[in-house]
């Protein structure tokens, strides 16, 4: 990159708009002190917040998850500050953040340390090359126990990895069916 990547993402961030909003250093507290899970920048690259809209799978309709033909039934939509996963589940929910990937960047989403230790699975997810939107978070509950995931605080960190040169076709190129997705998304065909 020539120069650190965390001063890459910065200025990218701040000057292109590539992450919005963009938290210029990783926060650990709230402003009166609570602890909060990180989120903000890294050394390289980006730890995401979720916000409060959440989509929890549930089985009350009996439907059949298909990604071919999903029933909307299938989950439950909140919007709450804490989401409580059901055991072995799973939700969807959304990043805070709004994202723009440059063209000759690739990124992928890994799920923080702190949920993985307990038991909770973020998907991972690339970012790909002039990609924009909101993430959908896709949360999995591997434990037997009710598992507690808190909105506006960290969930996922991105990984920036700058190519020598641009893609031949991006994301943008091709009219990805995820381009410039608002809230949470489901599957699509």
């Amino acid at each position: 990159m020539g120069v650190q990547p965390d001063t890459w993402i910065r200025r990218m961030a701040v000057e292109h708009g590539m992450i919005e909003p963009f938290a210029e250093a990783q926060v650990r507290k709230t402003d009166g002190g609570d602890a909060v899970i990180s989120y903000g920048i890294s050394s390289y690259g980006y730890d995401l917040r979720v916000s409060t809209e959440f989509k929890v799978f549930t089985n009350v309709f009996n439907t059949v998850v298909d990604p071919k033909h999903f029933d909307d039934r299938s989950f439950v939509d909140m919007d709450t500050e804490i989401c409580i996963v059901p055991p072995n589940s799973f939700a969807l929910a959304r990043s805070i953040e709004y994202f723009r990937i440059p063209r000759d960047i690739l990124t992928i989403c890994l799920g923080k340390s702190t949920y993985a230790r307990c038991g909770i699975i973020v998907n991972v997810t690339p970012f790909e090359p002039e990609w924009e939107g909101h993430v959908t978070l896709e949360i999995s509950n591997t434990t037997p126990l009710p598992a507690k995931i808190y909105a506006n605080e960290g969930l996922a960190q991105v990984l920036f990895l700058k190519a020598e040169s641009v893609c031949e076709v991006s994301y943008a190129d091709r009219k990805g069916k995820y381009m410039k997705q608002r809230g949470i998304t489901g599957p699509k065909m």
